[in-house]
């Protein structure tokens, strides 16, 4: 009984983490472009970092969702037959 609940909890933090790693790297790339930006033309406005970085992520997600939707099948295909 511990195993399975061990092995769902593993499982469902490698799902959370391949569905949350695409999103939060495409932000990471956003982010460092505009530091990269900011740097070379001396603005320093924290709107200009966080509204662009929030808005790709969102696109991002909602692009993914397909995607996701079907990560989140297999794990709960894989979770209710594990029991």
């Amino acid at each position: 009984m511990d195993e399975n609940a061990i092995e769902m909890a593993t499982q469902m933090l490698l799902v959370m983490l391949k569905i949350a790693a695409p999103i939060l790297l495409v932000g990471m790339i956003v982010g460092l472009a505009i530091s990269i930006f900011q740097s070379v033309t001396s603005i320093q406005d924290q709107t200009l970092t966080f509204v662009p970085k929030i808005g790709v992520m969102v696109i991002v997600a909602a692009l993914l969702i397909p995607w996701i939707a079907q990560r989140l099948v297999e794990y709960a295909i894989e979770a209710f037959t594990l029991s």
